[in-house]
């Protein structure tokens, strides 16, 4: 009974000692994990407000906004698929293939901005079905299946015009010239602006984004597919045996990224008023960057839209503050990449000294 009662006495002395220092251990962790990412933006923001001549003003905001629109809405199609356990690097080809069949379908065939949008995702949604049934049904790997199907679009996008962008008064293949022209009202999809602050406008463009990312951060964060396609990525195998129909899922995702693309590309076309074949180089490459900081947005780990939206405004930041400093084209992507390393090992590697501490 004595031994019994010494061990109530001293375990609860030990116990809250142990907790206190275990909290104060991580306390620090927790703080750096959660808003490390977000210190690090502010303090871009501030470094750039010094010494880039112009940053910190209304004007560089919008124009931030507008170069971040297209690679955020391409991004949070990057991370439905990675929500799932999967990877889509066919989403730059999907929206320059969108921006010239937009092109084509009005310049070309003089069809109204209505046929063209429907022709556009019905194209995006029709290359994600494939994309995933590639990876669901035939096993091919994710970067497999839509690196493949990259390189499938890459030439595809270029055969109706022998490699020209598509504009106004153009020159087709057979010695014609092309009668048709972009739609006035596609064009406002694009060139639009509301009234923002003082003489500034925003973007339509970015009206798209804050509602495209809106309207996923609520399905994956408050429905109940949302969380099943959470499910599914964190554990496949768990996810199927508790009757959630992997496959479906996992080709809906491919097919939301594939219509988000698609959008992009669209709204890409409406801002030239061209489709401009060499438009898209950089897209894939910025929405993944944007995507991958996602997880190191509040700690989460995770792919997530709000996290996704940060990275694409964290990476126009990054890539205005440079421009304005006149660093030279070639190092900024040296730069991004350098950035989304440091973030990624940041997160990853304080997330498992947290779980390790406990």
């Amino acid at each position: 009974m004595s031994m019994n009662l010494d061990n109530t006495e001293t375990s609860p002395a030990a116990a809250p000692a142990g907790a206190h220092s275990r909290r104060r251990a991580s306390g620090p962790i927790d703080l750096a994990i959660r808003y490390g990412f977000l210190a690090l933006l502010v303090g871009l923001v501030v470094f750039f407000s010094v010494f880039a001549n112009g940053f910190a003003g209304p004007r560089s905001a919008v124009f931030i906004f507008q170069s971040v629109a297209i690679t955020g809405i391409l991004a949070l199609g990057v991370t439905c698929t990675l929500v799932v356990g999967g990877f889509d690097l066919s989403i730059g080809s999907v929206a320059t293939s969108s921006m010239m069949l937009a092109a084509y379908m009005m310049v070309v065939l003089e069809q109204s901005a209505f046929v063209a949008i429907i022709a556009c995702l019905a194209m995006g949604a029709l290359i994600g079905l494939i994309n995933g049934l590639l990876i669901v049904k035939t096993k091919v790997p994710d970067l497999l299946a839509t690196l493949g199907m990259m390189f499938l679009l890459v030439g595809l996008q270029r055969i109706p015009t022998e490699g020209r962008s598509i504009a106004t008064g153009m020159t087709l293949p057979d010695g014609s010239t092309a009668e048709g022209s972009f739609s006035p009202l596609f064009l406002q999809l694009g060139r639009h602006r509301f009234d923002f602050m003082l003489d500034n406008l925003l973007p339509a463009p970015v009206v798209f984004l804050v509602v495209i990312g809106l309207l996923v951060w609520v399905f994956l964060e408050l429905t109940r597919h949302g969380r099943l396609m959470y499910a599914i990525g964190s554990n496949e195998r768990a996810a199927s045996l508790t009757g959630t129909n992997v496959n479906r899922y996992k080709i809906v995702a491919y097919m939301i990224s594939g219509v988000l693309a698609s959008i992009g590309g669209m709204l890409l076309a409406a801002r030239l008023g061209r489709g401009d074949i060499a438009s898209g180089t950089n897209l894939l490459l910025d929405a993944v960057a944007a995507a991958l900081i996602g997880f190191a947005v509040l700690g989460a780990a995770k792919p997530n839209a709000f996290g996704t939206s940060m990275g694409a405004l964290f990476v126009g930041i990054l890539l205005q503050g440079l421009t304005m400093m006149n660093a030279p084209y070639y190092t900024q992507d040296f730069i991004k990449g350098l950035v989304l390393v440091i973030a990624l090992v940041f997160t990853f590697s304080l997330s498992a000294r947290k779980s390790g501490g406990h």
